[in-house]
């Protein structure tokens, strides 16, 4: 056994999360903490999709470190990534991503537009095992899975128009604790993919309010 991983080999098989490749897509104040939660926890391959740099206002709301200001995303969470774990194959792809690029069996969502979201689940539904969209505004969250036929005929129905869209001040936006949480539920729903556990299709989580909403159906 991998001394490295003692103490989740029972929550985290490692002959499943060996087979799985990561393709993360927006590595904001979510996508950011997802690959680094990837990584930790013994992902073997991840790519890493955006393509904005790190700007003053990513520090306290994404995490992002001083050094980082003017890095490109993918390349300072790469950095990061790397110091986690030695042995893991990166790939950083700094562009918006496209329909034509070859992604792993396994896609976090973590864009911040919801025509952004629409246009990437289309054209990954049928090439992955495995999807997640994490959203967030200020101190809510949102955790959507698609595995299976069903849960990937519920996705759709999450999709609402740009206009319908909450839009919040801009002072009041993100947090980096919320961003954390999303990503920690994101990556729960992905172990329970990993063990063959029933997926929470559908979370949603009011963390000023502390409510919380789960959809284990997909009808």
């Amino acid at each position: 056994m991998n001394e490295r991983y003692s103490r989740q080999i029972d929550i985290i098989p490692p002959e499943r999360i060996l087979t799985c490749r990561a393709t993360v897509i927006g590595i904001g104040a979510v996508g950011r903490q997802v690959a680094l939660q990837l990584t930790a926890i013994g992902i073997p391959y991840i790519q890493l999709v955006d393509f904005d740099i790190v700007e003053i206002s990513n520090l306290a709301s994404q995490g992002y470190l001083q050094n980082d200001l003017g890095r490109l995303k993918v390349e300072a969470t790469a950095d990061l990534c790397r110091q986690l774990n030695h042995s893991l194959h990166i790939e950083i792809i700094n562009d918006r991503f496209k329909k034509s690029l070859e992604i792993g069996n396994i896609v976090m969502c973590c864009v911040d537009n919801i025509e952004t979201r629409k246009h990437i689940f289309q054209a990954v539904k049928d090439k992955v095992n495995f999807f997640c969209d994490g959203r967030m505004a200020a101190e809510s969250l949102r955790a959507i899975s698609a595995y299976d036929e069903s849960s990937r005929k519920y996705y759709p129905q999450t999709i609402f128009t740009a206009e319908q869209a909450y839009n919040g001040p801009c002072t009041a936006k993100s947090t980096i604790y919320c961003g954390n949480i999303a990503a920690g539920f994101m990556l729960t729903q992905f172990t329970k993919y990993l063990r063959g556990l029933a997926i929470d299709c559908d979370i949603q989580v009011n963390l000023l309010a502390s409510e919380i909403s789960i959809d284990l159906t997909t009808s």
